[in-house]
């Protein structure tokens, strides 16, 4: 496959992808080749991404929604199953930080949002999106985790949304390991966003690599790839 095509012929959901690293791998994707699904909060941002995405001669359908809504992805799942009858890649980007606190002092609205939106989402899209993925030749899902999913402290909430995802891929994995569908995550270390903005306000953005940075979106188009062979692994990009 020639440069620049490595997903020519694809469709591809990405979650979160109005800014930050759902934005720069839905342009990532673009420039591959691949048409796509993009979803995200904010409809502003989806228009400026949908627009650099048509730049580079590709299709997006955007779709505006808060995946703590978790009805709006089963309705997604049959709009993409209506329009192509299948889905060659997933992306799980979307997440919330929530309020980096001692677990004791976790607000239970907090928790709740954060294991909706991070882990509890991601089931859901599974859920509503394998038919989809073991319909395309080589369905791939992609989910987005953190070096925090072994624990620390004060992240208590985003940290066990991000074990639950890790166990829930990999579990995931282990069921389709007999199927053309792969399904892996990506961690992609102290990144420019700007969640991570949230959580260390006075860091530096300077010395944190972009959200765009090349290393890092070659690793979501290599997972991306039909070639690609590697199931129930955590890539740290």
């Amino acid at each position: 496959m020639t440069a620049g095509a490595r997903l020519a012929g694809r469709v591809a959901l990405v979650t979160g992808a109005g800014r930050g690293i759902g934005r720069s791998v839905a342009l990532r994707f673009a420039a591959e080749g691949a048409d796509l699904v993009l979803v995200g909060r904010t409809q502003g941002a989806l228009e400026e991404v949908d627009d650099a995405v048509r730049a580079q001669g590709r299709h997006a359908s955007l779709v505006v929604a808060d995946l703590a809504d978790f009805a709006v992805i089963d309705r997604i799942g049959a709009a993409v199953w209506e329009r192509w009858g299948r889905l060659d890649v997933l992306v799980g980007n979307a997440a919330v930080l929530g309020t980096l606190t001692p677990v004791g002092h976790i607000d239970p609205k907090t928790w709740d949002e954060v294991i909706a939106v991070n882990l509890t989402a991601n089931w859901r899209l599974l859920r509503s999106f394998d038919p989809l993925l073991r319909a395309a030749p080589a369905g791939r899902a992609i989910f987005v985790t953190s070096g925090v999913a072994g624990g620390r402290g004060y992240w208590g909430a985003y940290a066990a949304s991000k074990a639950g995802l890790e166990s829930l891929v990999r579990s995931y994995a282990h069921e389709i390991e007999h199927t053309p569908v792969r399904a892996n995550l990506i961690n992609p270390g102290a990144a420019r966003t700007r969640m991570r903005a949230s959580a260390f306000p006075t860091e530096d953005p300077l010395t944190l690599r972009p959200a765009d940075d090349p290393a890092l979106l070659d690793a979501f188009v290599a997972l991306a790839e039909a070639e690609c062979a590697r199931n129930g692994e955590v890539i740290r990009a």
